[in-house]
């Protein structure tokens, strides 16, 4: 019996899209997971005196952080741009002193069609091995802590022209725990003009 060449073709695509679709579902389903593995191991972090930002009395009444569900629209490749000659800024703290950062490079990407752009910062002693992008967008104060949030982007090799930024990841500085701590500011050039309902939420 011949078969119909169109008809093999057809089954051909039909097993090749189906091992696509079953592909993307698991990577789906593995990326949520490991996420919610790492929020469960923060929770663990804050309970414990020697890994927490939080007082006795706070820990003791601790339950778990809040964030918001994990979303892939807020996984993004962003354009990579390199800055020729990194310059030394004093990023203010909230006690009022400064902190030395490098401005390493810039990070674009489209969100919902328009385009955003963020400063990204190397901590200038040398000793981070990931990019610092401090942030603040329309949910401070609205869902997530007010002061901003922070992210942390892996560091790009020399030729890279993209950097992933994951807002699932994004976290509060330790003042949104306590007023004891000295946490950089988010410069004016990172204010985001839209809402990231992802990454962790403000923390009361």
């Amino acid at each position: 019996m011949r078969l119909n060449p169109k008809l093999l073709i057809g089954l051909g695509l039909l097993l090749v899209f189906g091992y696509f679709l079953q592909d993307l579902v698991l990577g789906q389903d593995q990326y949520v997971a490991l996420l919610r593995k790492a929020r469960t191991a923060k929770n663990m972090a804050f309970r414990r005196p020697e890994s927490s930002p939080l007082s006795a009395d706070q820990r003791q009444a601790f339950d778990s952080l809040k964030f918001y569900p994990p979303d892939r629209d807020y996984r993004l490749e962003a354009q990579l741009e390199h800055f020729s000659a990194s310059d030394t800024v004093e990023m203010p703290l909230t006690d009022g002193k400064t902190d030395k950062y490098l401005r390493w490079g810039r990070a674009k990407f489209l969100f919902d069609k328009q385009e955003y752009q963020l400063t990204l910062f190397l901590k200038a002693d040398g000793k981070d091995t990931t990019l610092f992008v401090p942030f603040t967008d329309r949910t401070n104060g609205f869902g997530s802590y007010g002061g901003g949030r922070y992210l942390d982007a892996p560091l790009p090799a020399a030729a890279d022209t993209e950097v992933l930024l994951d807002f699932n990841e994004a976290y509060n500085p330790y003042c949104a725990y306590s007023d004891g701590f000295a946490c950089p500011v988010p410069p004016a050039d990172n204010r985001l003009k839209l809402q990231i309902e992802a990454g962790e939420k403000a923390y009361k």
